[in-house]
């Protein structure tokens, strides 16, 4: 009985601060999205003339998150049941903005970022994924 409220007291732990950090963790990005809203990065491969590059180089950010014991847990039972893993979702939609942030702090001072493309791979079966964005960072002659 002692294991049973051991394990209970633990993934309410979990759960909590696995919260918390996550309400932060958002907190950041978006007050991150705000200042760098000027900067667009976009899917399209090439929205401009040559003669307007100054010049061009590879940027990317990458980020590797990971879930909470708690979110852990629930993604397990729904594996047993199917369906769609909710508990996931805020981890893939963290990681992919996280990235794309990075690459736009690594791109600073350019006009434009290019040919952005996002990857995402699994880095444990615990539940860490890793996203990387790479794109090309443009600026234009002044």
């Amino acid at each position: 009985m002692g294991d049973l409220i051991y394990l209970i007291i633990l993934i309410g732990v979990g759960y909590f601060i696995g919260t918390l950090v996550e309400k932060k963790h958002y907190k950041s990005i978006e007050e991150r999205e705000a200042k760098l809203l000027y900067l667009p990065a976009v899917s399209s491969e090439n929205l401009l003339e040559e003669k307007m590059v100054n010049e061009a180089h590879l940027v990317y950010g990458n980020a590797v998150i990971s879930t909470d014991y708690f979110k852990f847990i629930l993604a397990g039972l729904r594996n047993l049941l199917g369906g769609e893993v909710c508990a996931f979702e805020t981890l893939l939609d963290r990681a992919r903005r996280e990235a794309i942030l990075r690459l736009k702090e690594k791109a600073q001072g350019a006009d434009i970022i290019l040919n952005l493309r996002v990857e995402t791979c699994q880095i444990s079966q615990v539940g860490s994924i890793e996203v990387l964005a790479y794109g090309t960072a443009v600026y234009y002659k002044k």
